[in-house]
């Protein structure tokens, strides 16, 4: 399932949730003008790296706390390739305007980039040994995603699905879309669990369990940062009445 847009106007214009978007594609375009080992080596200072976290936070002298502990904002803003940063572009454009609307820029920003550090330390918890870089918005974005479904659970999410060659199109409210996307997060993540497999941060594949983590957080955080602060107000839901 792929979102197309949600019934769910804003206020105010989400500056922020654009910059935020306008900064993934940037550094995106400069990822695509180095090749081969100058790509490695951006990846490896500014993604996270596990094994190097883990020796900076054990005392190493080759890597430093600071610099290191740095790389979990830095990732936020890497992508492996086209799909990666298109497809967390859309659902941030999707959901983050919404929520931007809700908290108020500047604590929409604390919050996504919050989000995005937690859902980075939840999946190094599971491969702190990993010489793999971690990278991507995606932690940052499922924070996003937690509070708008604790805030808009009933706004009627448009989603794309493909059935062989036809695509098909389909109202639901966020709750169902969401939680079956948090659902899966969280499924494929527990299937990892001490087992080799080509999902999950340590083959470099899918990191789920910044995503299910960064889901929850969201959540949590989400109220923090003035979540409600218009609770009164009600959401356009689509329907007329």
């Amino acid at each position: 399932m792929v979102p197309i847009r949600d019934d769910n106007p804003t206020r105010t214009t989400a500056y922020v949730t654009y910059t935020l978007i306008l900064l993934n594609v940037l550094v995106f375009i400069y990822e695509a003008s180095l090749m081969g080992p100058r790509l490695e080596s951006f990846f490896d200072t500014w993604a996270v790296v596990p094994a190097e976290l883990t020796a900076s936070l054990a005392g190493s002298p080759n890597f430093s706390v600071p610099g290191e502990a740095l790389t979990l904002i830095t990732s936020q803003f890497l992508h492996g390739g086209l799909l990666h940063v298109g497809g967390n572009m859309l659902y941030l454009w999707i959901f983050g305007n919404n929520v931007e609307d809700e908290m108020g820029h500047w604590r929409f920003l604390i919050f996504y980039l919050l989000c995005g550090i937690l859902a980075g330390l939840a999946q190094y918890i599971f491969a702190a040994g990993s010489d793999i870089p971690s990278l991507g918005a995606s932690g940052a974005i499922a924070g996003v995603m937690g509070a708008y479904i604790l805030r808009f659970p009933q706004v009627r999410i448009t989603a794309l699905i493909p059935i062989f060659i036809i695509f098909f199109t389909f109202r639901v409210p966020a709750i169902v879309f969401l939680g079956f996307w948090f659902v899966q997060q969280a499924f494929y993540g527990v299937a990892n669990l001490g087992a080799p497999a080509n999902i999950g941060m340590e083959s470099g594949g899918i990191a789920y369990w910044a995503h299910a983590g960064g889901f929850l957080f969201g959540a949590v955080l989400g109220p923090l940062f003035g979540l409600f602060s218009t609770a009164g107000t009600q959401p356009f839901s689509g329907e007329e009445v």
